[in-house]
């Protein structure tokens, strides 16, 4: 007999299995479901519009409007690896965007001929060398932790990069080998398109500045202001459309009113404001010259592919660990597991801390208060520093992305490069600081 024959069969009765011994009605798995459903819409209102969309549009952008040999200059196979290194983790740094929102920004890049060292050097570095956090961690875990965390994120993200890099070099040589004829240079200065990009990119991070916990101080200042920061970026950016992407102005005068009207109106949800500019913008590349409908034509192409999977692993992460500052009962698996779990320096220890943190999912800052917590009762100096690292640039649903772009055999081999890396520096610093 052939098993092949089976194999329907054995799926149906496993399903079947499942369904009639569900545990509904009990309590923890009545309340996880509940946990899971409020952490996608947590993540819909809070990261989808403000984090995601924009990062879209910038994904597509990267893939109609930079040239190829610019990428290849700067981030492919055959650039120096000192310069291709260094411009993937200073640009990680200048975003400052959480594990999902690097993630259409790191496929348009590759995509458009980065090689796979930079590349992950950029994935990692995107969530995980974010200036804010690295100043919170130190104000609020202390300071040889969060300078623990700084030069661990750094050297991680080339450590990484070059290790992806060697272990894919055939693969690597390969595809560079059948890689389409580099496209013909973009019809514009790169002080103009380097200009446009900056407004988009600085729309991104200020929109998104989270709230520090001091109420004084540059942070806080720049927190405070942040709309209004986010209105002269967003400002400026539209003016690079008038000027050099041929919108017409009366088309950006409309989009300015419907931004405005709502902006006024229900001042306490910038959010809703923020939603009409993105849906003007998508209004206005959609039915716009060529150039820019292809624009929007591949933004769209990422936002197919990419949002489907992170509201799947959102719910999926949410069902299992629920959101971490839920209380014990949030997900299947209690909360003081984990927090027994990461006690003292063991390897076990620090292994299931980089494990744990790499299938949460934790938006930017959020892991220092929980961090903060789980340390209160009882987790280690190691483990602490071992989900940092781990936490911030990995989730279930960032996991589920990648694999997508870079295929399953390199995700695993990616996960497992930070997993490894966060668990031997953890138990290293829990060593050396208990």
């Amino acid at each position: 007999m052939k098993l092949a024959r089976f194999k329907p069969l054995l799926l149906i009765a496993a399903l079947f299995l499942i369904c009639y011994y569900l545990p509904v009605g009990s309590e923890r798995f009545d309340h996880a479901w509940l946990s899971a459903l409020a952490l996608v819409k947590w993540y819909a209102r809070e990261h989808v519009v403000l984090c995601l969309l924009p990062a879209f549009f910038i994904a597509g952008a990267i893939a109609v409007f930079v040239s190829q040999t610019a990428v290849m200059k700067y981030l492919g196979a055959n650039a120096p690896k000192a310069l291709a290194y260094a411009v993937a983790s200073v640009s990680g740094t200048i975003l400052a965007v959480c594990s999902c929102t690097v993630l259409p920004l790191f496929a348009g890049i590759y995509r458009m001929g980065a090689g796979l060292g930079p590349a992950t050097a950029f994935l990692y570095s995107g969530p995980a060398i974010n200036v804010l956090a690295i100043v919170f961690t130190m104000r609020v875990l202390g300071f040889k932790l969060g300078l623990a965390r700084a030069i661990g994120a750094i050297l991680f993200s080339v450590i990484i990069g070059l290790a992806m890099n060697f272990i894919f070099r055939k693969e690597e040589l390969q595809r560079i080998q059948t890689a389409p004829p580099t496209p013909a240079q973009a019809s514009r200065p790169l002080w103009q398109t380097a200009l446009y990009f900056a407004t988009m990119v600085a729309t991104l991070v200020f929109a998104n500045w989270g709230r520090p916990a001091e109420t004084a101080g540059l942070w806080y200042q720049i927190h405070h202001i942040k709309w209004i920061i986010t209105a002269l970026t967003a400002a400026a950016f539209a003016l690079t459309l008038i000027l050099w992407f041929k919108v017409p102005l009366w088309q950006i005068i409309l989009a300015i009113l419907a931004v405005i009207a709502p902006a006024l109106l229900i001042p306490d949800n910038p959010t809703i404001a923020f939603a009409i500019g993105i849906l003007s913008l998508s209004l206005i590349t959609a039915n716009g010259t060529p150039e820019n409908s292809s624009w929007f034509d591949s933004t769209w192409q990422f936002a197919r592919q990419i949002l489907p999977l992170l509201f799947a692993g959102v719910f999926v992460a949410g069902l299992l660990l629920g959101s971490p500052d839920q209380g014990d009962s949030a997900g299947l698996i209690p909360n003081h597991y984990i927090a027994q779990w990461v006690g003292g320096n063991s390897l076990a220890a620090n292994f299931f801390a980089s494990l744990a943190g790499a299938l949460m999912y934790f938006a930017t800052l959020t892991e220092v208060p929980i961090l903060q917590g789980l340390i209160a009762h009882g987790m280690g100096q190691g483990p602490a520093l071992a989900l940092l690292l781990a936490g911030p640039a990995l989730s279930l649903p960032n996991m589920l992305v990648i694999r997508t772009v870079l295929g399953t055999k390199k995700t695993i081999v990616y996960v497992t490069l930070v997993v490894t890396m966060a668990t031997i520096t953890g138990l290293i610093y829990g060593n050396l600081f208990p």
